[in-house]
């Protein structure tokens, strides 16, 4: 199993083949299929939120382990326009791009762990880790 996979984010045939991938990976690290939707569901949101927001990025897919369970981690990154306020980027119903404004809240819900950083002018960088049980 290959631990480490980055992606280009750039279009829409890209955000399905994140969704692919990480559904592929899910599997091989012993993810329920509950948390295997769980974490699909996630990447397919982060992802298009760095198409949308940010005209594209990256997205790392590493298998990780925390000394007990395996897991993976998405690292998705963009140099797009950062965003201003993160408390409320991560409040539910707010958005920019006229959307639900669950993407990054929802997103949250979906995984275990969860970290934003982002900077204004620079970029985001979102990590999240779903842990196999």
């Amino acid at each position: 199993m290959t631990s480490v996979i980055e992606l280009a984010i750039a279009g829409n045939s890209d955000v399905v083949i994140v969704r692919q991938q990480v559904r592929n990976s899910a599997q091989q690290v012993g993810l329920s299929l509950v948390d295997q939707t769980k974490l699909v569901t996630a990447a397919s949101e982060l992802a298009r939120n760095a198409l949308i927001y940010a005209g594209g990025g990256r997205v790392r897919i590493e298998v990780v382990n925390n000394g007990v369970r395996d897991g993976l981690r998405l690292d998705f990154t963009d140099e797009g326009p950062g965003i201003p306020d993160l408390d409320q980027a991560l409040t539910d119903g707010w958005s920019t791009g006229g959307g639900l404004g669950l993407g990054l809240s929802g997103s949250r819900r979906l995984v275990d762990e969860f970290d934003l950083d982002s900077k204004t002018g620079e970029g985001t960088r979102v990590t999240v880790i779903k842990w196999a049980r």
